[in-house]
């Protein structure tokens, strides 16, 4: 069975965690042998941004040192021979630029989302 994910929700968890649990749940997924494909849309196609850090966060005494690394749990899902998608008119609306995004992100139209669905026998909606 191979489902798509469709990630809108940005940023999930991750003042909590390193890490946005759908992410990590797509990497456990895939070492477990499901075949799953990913869309990035609306504010999640901030996860396809090379140059993206997160400084420590300090709320009381309480300090994260470890901010999440999105673009690099992306680029781990591609390694991995996950298709990862990003819906073109986000990231237009978002002013980004094909050159600041990291290796391996494919891009598809708005428009062409339920083409894009019908590939696959499951659409989860994050």
């Amino acid at each position: 069975m191979k489902t798509l994910n469709i990630i809108e929700t940005a940023y999930r968890a991750t003042l909590e965690e390193q890490d946005d649990p759908v992410l990590w749940i797509m990497h456990a997924l895939k070492g477990a042998g499901a075949e799953q494909g990913v869309v990035l849309r609306a504010n999640a196609v901030n996860y396809t941004v090379k140059a993206q850090g997160v400084p420590p966060l300090a709320i009381g005494a309480r300090r994260q040192q470890q901010g999440p690394r999105l673009a690099e749990a992306v680029s781990g899902l591609i390694g991995k021979g996950v298709e990862v998608y990003a819906v073109s008119d986000d990231l237009t609306e978002r002013g980004l630029q094909s050159e600041e995004l990291i290796d391996g992100i494919k891009m598809v139209r708005k428009a062409d989302l339920p083409a894009l669905c019908g590939g696959y026998d499951q659409v989860w909606h994050w």
